[in-house]
């Protein structure tokens, strides 16, 4: 698992920056920065984003530096997923984050009782994935299905899309994203 706090500390060290001054920049307290900076606690995306921001990088550039310097290997166990989702309420963990050159992004998603990716949104990709366990209610444009187990999807990810548990317990999906968003 790559070490973000240690790497966020060495940008910031490298840009002449307090953890103050970054605190005031990035919008968040200087004891948030400190924790994040000593892997006592894990930014969510927004929080990451904003303190790359402050730092004059982006997650693309954070992730594709951070991935090449780790030592690659074919296999990944559970432990080995990276978390970039929101960990009470919707799981996004990476499979195969430190592949070199990576062309997809393959994720494992769980999504809580009645929880949703929020808003439909958009990006430039496709994406296409399969539900493993519960009931997802998947919209893409103007269509919308409710999915079970063994179902799946792939669709041009620049239409506007969301997807909802309709599930009274957890829901998952194995899905991949080319070209990767993180």
């Amino acid at each position: 698992m790559p070490n973000i706090g240690s790497k966020l500390r060495e940008l910031r060290r490298r840009r002449d920056l307090g953890v103050r001054e970054l605190a005031a920049r990035s919008g968040l307290s200087h004891s948030t920065i400190s924790l994040i900076e000593r892997d006592c606690m894990s930014p969510s995306i927004d929080t990451l984003a904003a303190v790359l921001d402050a730092l004059g990088t982006t997650l693309p550039g954070f992730f594709s530096d951070l991935q090449s310097s780790l030592p690659y290997s074919p296999f990944y166990s559970s432990t080995d997923l990276v978390e970039i989702g929101k960990v009470d309420t919707v799981s996004y963990r990476v499979i195969g984050f430190d592949h070199p050159n990576r062309q997809m992004l393959m994720l494992h998603e769980r999504y809580a009782p009645r929880a949703d990716s929020g808003e439909e949104f958009t990006h430039a990709a496709q994406e296409a994935g399969m539900v493993l366990a519960g009931t997802v209610e998947v919209t893409v444009g103007n269509q919308k299905r409710i999915l079970k187990p063994g179902d799946g999807y792939y669709f041009d990810s620049r239409l506007p899309h969301r997807f909802r548990n309709v599930h009274d317990g957890h829901s998952e999906i194995l899905s991949a994203i080319t070209p990767p968003t993180y």
